[in-house]
Parts: structure tokens; C-alpha cells; sequence
């Protein structure tokens, strides 16, 4: 098993250490505290004097940080990671749900007109989608760690010295220019925080269309819609850890399942009428790469990457995870989408649900409107710990350090109220919001998704990188500037032709 050692930063008697080092933002600056795992009683580096078993440890850990929590030992073949647990800890399953929630958004709607857009090539992109995004968020995930060997063994092990995308950035940054280390972080969470409003704004948006459409024949105001729909929200100010919202993403994922086998069935229904000759091989350059972008960004989640990893109880699973839940929304999408288009071809409609029959649509439009309600509470809460975590600084110490059951402190309440209402009032004064969240993803998206895994590994990790691996990640940035600039281009073009 490998070892961790805590210790704060500043002091000289111990910067001849070895081993990484790493003092929690929860721990008073000048103690000292080591740890090394492999019993309850172990010794200490110079092998002279016993110190604390993992539980006494723990004990006087939460005396000085209040409500610092620890997570278990990784184990895997190869490593053992220990490090800040950011919250209660989750299962694989519970990590799934979640990703499977942010893979399978609203967004998926629009999958079968991009489809169309896009032609054969467009079943090609849904697989390879799949692929790049996963690639990406592991790749994110391994530059939270740093490889130190272990003592006498002579094995390597990864320790987990960085805790979210803000900490990647400015390790990456290091060196390159003074102060770059805190300008790049601080880029990078109101890129974060943009993206995950936007995505937020997109759910109230959504809701209160369909609440509005659902309730048309007692003409009730779009506002008034809009009002309900936020009151439906207002518990997400109380969630304080992963598990209540992996509770929601699973009844999220159900409701989308549903939504998907409603539309097959009915496509199954029409078989006797597919038409192969609704795919075709020469597509409209500007429609291919709008296409392009909708099926890209249909995959993101690495925003949710970092924390939803160090909440895991076994992080030995992580790339297993990922791997299986990128692989069932690559099946579930490509056979969604391609009878959708054998089923209505050139007649598809931006919103597959519009092209249901009138006796179906209710049915699915309230599926929908729950779906959209349940997709909120995920975006929400990351961007709640980014401001929390900014903002309030140690006074709160965010989410992360409450004890599960603990009610949110008033500071970390007027900051979710304020992301509550900037989401709602978007969602009423920005008529033509999918063009500016078309232009939000193609700035935002494409950086946090492609460009920026890439760089940070490639930066990082350049050492330990085989030519194989740095091929690929140079090719996946590629793509995301192309995916970026095309996609503004589109998107400004499409906004002007609109005002």
C-alpha cells in the first residue's frame, strides 16, 4: 500500500520529505500531521516512534477542522489513494446515475434532427462522441493525482493531491507567468459556473414550456408557468451532499428511459414504412457542423468529474463507471435517434416529441416536465459549490465540510437563492435562449470537455505520456478548436439573422 503524508506547507523542518504533501484547507496553519496507512498503529518515516491509528486520528482531525471528513483507502491493483473526501461518500452505482443524468439531457431530444442534419457520418460521430468524451474525463480525473513510490516495496502509487478542475488549472499554470497560477483558476470557475447556469436556465426554460403547453386550454400565463416551475425548485437550496441528488438523477434517468421507450415503441409500430433514404452522404457544411456540436456536447459531464470521483467510496471504479455509462448512452442515442429518422426522415422536427401524435404527446410531455425538474438539481448543486466555495471562502468552507443532516448556513443559502433567481429571471427575459446557449456551449462546452483535458494532460503528465497517448490527446484538441470557432461562427450568425 502506498502513503500520504499531511503537513503544512510552510514549514521548513519537514520540506526534505519525500512524500507528497498536502495540508487540508479545514487544518490550522503550523500543525503538523502525518499519516501513513497499512494498520491502526503504524510508524513513523524514521521508523523510531509509533504515532496515531487511523481512528484517534480521525477524532482529532474533526477537533480541529470542525467537520473535516476522510475517505477510505483506495485499493486497486496498484494504488491506494487517500485524501479529502468532498462530501458523504457514494457507490459506483450512485456516481452512474449521475453521469448518466448529465449524458442524457434534454438535449437528446434534438439528437435525431442532427441526425438528419448530419447524414451517415452523423451515426459515425454518435459513437465516436462517446468515445472522445469518456477519453476526456478520464484523462481529467488522472491529473488530480501524482505518482510517489512507495518505501521499501519500490511501487508506485498515485496520490490524489488536487480536488477539482479550479486545482488542475492552476497547477497547470505554475511557473508559466506570476500570478497566472490564480488568474487560470479563477478563469476556469466562471467558465464552470457560466456553463452550469446556462444548463440550469435550460431546465427552467424547458419546464415552463411544457407546463405552458400542458395547460393551454385554461390559458395560464407564461409567467405564471414560469413561477410554479421555480417553486417546484425551491428545495434544491437545502441539498448539502451527493446522495439525495444521486437519488434525483436516478428518478431523472428512469424518466428518460421511459421518454426513450415511448418514442421507440411508436417508431417500431411504423417499421413498415422506414426509409434508409432519409440518411445520406452529402449534407450541408454549416448544418454538419451545428450537427456536429449538438452531438459533441450531448456527452458532456466533466465538470461533474472531480468532485463526483472524490466522493466515491471505491475510486478503483471510476474508469469502469465511466466507461459502461458512456457505452449504454452511446446505444441508447444512436438507436433513439436512427428511428426516429428512419420513422418521419426529412419531416423530423428540432424537438423529436413534436412529431408524436396528439394522443401520445401529453403522456410524454409530462415524462418530460419531470425529467427537466429532476435534471435541475445536478447543475445546481455544482454550481452552488463553486460560489459557495469562491465567494464565502473558509467562513463556509461550501457544502463539502457539513456533516450530513446539518442545515445550510445563511451565507451558503443567500448564494443558492441567488443562483435560484439569475436562473429563473434568464429563463423570462431571454426569449431566444438556445441560440445563446448554443453559443455559451461552443465557448464554454468545447473548452471544458476537449481543450482543456487535453492540455492538462499533456502539460502534466508529458513524461509518463506514450507517443500514442500524446497523438491522441493533440487530436482531440484539435477537434475541440475546430468544434469551438465553427460553432461560434454558427451560432453568431444564426443570433444576428434572429434580432
Amino acid at each position: 500500500m502506498g502513503s500520504e503524508s499531511w503537513e503544512n506547507q510552510g514549514s521548513s523542518q519537514n520540506r526534505g520529505n519525500k512524500k507528497k504533501s498536502i495540508r487540508p484547507s479545514g487544518l490550522p496553519r503550523g500543525k503538523v500531521v502525518k499519516w501513513r496507512v497499512s494498520g491502526d498503529v503504524e510508524k513513523n518515516q524514521e521508523g523510531e516512534k509509533p504515532v496515531e491509528g487511523t481512528s484517534q486520528l480521525c477524532t482529532r482531525l474533526e477537533k480541529q477542522s470542525g467537520s473535516m471528513s476522510l475517505v477510505t483507502s483506495v485499493q486497486s491493483p496498484e494504488t491506494c489513494t487517500l485524501g479529502l473526501n468532498p462530501s458523504p461518500t457514494i457507490t459506483a452505482w450512485e456516481a452512474g446515475w449521475n453521469i448518466t443524468n448529465a449524458i442524457q439531457g434534454i438535449f437528446v431530444l434534438g439528437l435525431p434532427f442532427a441526425l438528419v442534419q448530419s447524414g451517415y457520418v452523423g451515426l459515425v460521430l454518435l459513437v465516436l462522441s462517446a468515445w472522445v468524451c469518456n477519453h476526456t474525463g478520464r484523462t481529467l480525473v488522472s491529473c488530480l493525482y501524482e505518482e510517489e513510490m512507495s518505501g521499501g516495496s519500490g511501487s508506485v502509487s498515485k496520490v490524489r493531491v488536487r480536488t477539482s478542475y479550479q486545482d488542475i488549472m492552476e497547477a497547470c499554470c505554475k511557473g508559466l507567468w506570476p500570478n497566472w497560477s490564480g488568474v487560470g483558476g479563477l478563469m476556469v470557475n466562471v467558465a464552470q459556473v457560466i456553463e452550469l447556469l446556462m444548463t440550469c436556465t435550460l431546465y427552467l426554460l424547458v419546464s415552463t414550456s411544457l407546463l405552458f403547453d400542458s395547460l393551454s386550454w385554461v390559458a395560464v400565463p407564461r409567467s405564471v408557468c414560469s413561477l410554479v416551475s421555480l417553486v417546484f425548485l425551491l428545495p434544491c437550496l437545502l441539498l448539502t451532499d451527493l446522495r439525495p441528488v444521486s437519488t434525483l438523477s436516478l428518478l431523472c434517468s428512469l424518466a428518460h428511459i421511459l421518454i426513450s421507450l415511448l418514442v421507440m415503441l411508436y417508431c417500431l409500430s411504423c417499421a413498415s414504412s422506414w426509409s434508409w433514404s432519409s440518411l445520406s452522404l452529402s449534407v450541408d457544411p454549416e448544418d454538419f457542423l451545428v450537427s456536429v456540436g449538438v452531438i459533441i456536447f450531448s456527452y458532456t459531464s466533466q465538470i461533474f468529474l472531480p468532485p463526483l470521483e472524490g466522493s466515491m467510496e471505491d475510486r478503483g471504479q471510476f474508469n469502469v463507471m465511466l466507461g459502461w455509462t458512456h457505452g449504454a448512452a452511446c446505444i441508447m442515442k444512436t438507436m433513439f435517434s436512427l428511428m426516429a429518422v428512419l420513422t418521419w426522415g426529412p419531416e423530423t422536427s428540432e424537438v423529436i416529441t413534436d412529431n408524436l401524435p396528439s394522443d401520445l404527446r401529453p403522456l410524454v410531455n409530462l415524462c418530460l416536465l419531470a425529467k427537466a425538474q429532476l435534471s435541475y438539481p445536478l447543475p445546481f448543486y455544482a454550481a452552488a459549490e463553486i460560489l459557495q466555495t469562491c465567494v464565502l471562502r473558509d467562513a463556509a468552507m461550501s457544502s463539502y465540510s457539513k456533516h450530513r443532516g446539518q442545515a445550510v448556513s445563511r451565507p451558503a443559502l443567500v448564494v443558492r437563492g441567488a443562483l435560484l433567481m439569475t436562473s429563473y429571471l434568464l429563463a423570462l427575459l431571454v426569449p431566444r435562449f438556445s441560440l445563446l446557449m448554443g453559443l455559451t456551449g461552443s465557448v464554454t462546452g468545447a473548452a471544458m470537455t476537449l481543450i482543456l483535458p487535453c492540455l492538462f494532460h499533456l502539460r502534466l503528465q508529458w513524461s509518463r505520456l506514450t507517443v500514442k497517448d500524446r497523438l491522441i490527446d493533440v487530436g482531440i484538441l484539435s477537434l475541440g478548436v475546430i468544434c469551438s470557432v465553427s460553432g461560434v461562427i454558427c451560432s453568431v450568425k444564426r443570433l444576428l439573422e434572429g434580432l
